[in-house]
């Protein structure tokens, strides 16, 4: 008589926990596999590629079952983000987010001084402009009648 498994499950449960640190990676990793793959499916004929397809070959079409058997195999696998380079990543993309505000209100204060310079000599030469205008209509023969 053949050996069967204890659980309807192939791979074993086991096996994947073996492969990452804890039931809730298996999970996240198995979800985001699957996504993956069946886009992988859904997206054939189009021509597009951007998804990998799946690495193992599989007896099962299901995409959770294809994603938990890549994992089984090392073909799938995750990276822990380490919270002490991603604090540290996060405070230097901080700093250059306060650096750039600097250099915008920098900016902003160079920009509104050379446009009130500009607005002031606009006005000066506006009086200078009706001021002749005003000299013009002064001069004249001293005939009120004439045009």
């Amino acid at each position: 008589m053949a050996q069967g498994r204890n659980t309807l499950m192939d791979p074993p449960i086991e096996d994947l926990l073996d492969k990452v640190d804890s039931k809730f990676t298996l999970v996240a990793l198995g979800a985001a596999r699957a996504r993956q793959v069946n886009s992988y499916y859904n997206s054939l004929g189009e021509g597009l590629g951007k998804v990998v397809p799946p690495q193992v070959a599989s007896v099962s079409g299901k995409p959770v079952s294809i994603a938990f058997e890549e994992i089984a195999a090392g073909k799938a696998t995750y990276t822990r983000i380490d919270p002490e380079a991603e604090a540290a990543l996060a405070l230097a993309e901080a700093e250059a987010e306060v650096e750039l505000d600097v250099e915008d209100i920098i900016e902003d204060a160079v920009l509104s001084e050379v446009l009130s310079d500009v607005a002031a000599e606009d006005e000066a030469d506006d009086e200078a402009v009706d001021e002749a205008e005003i000299e013009l209509l002064d001069v004249g023969d001293g005939d009120p009648t004439a045009s």
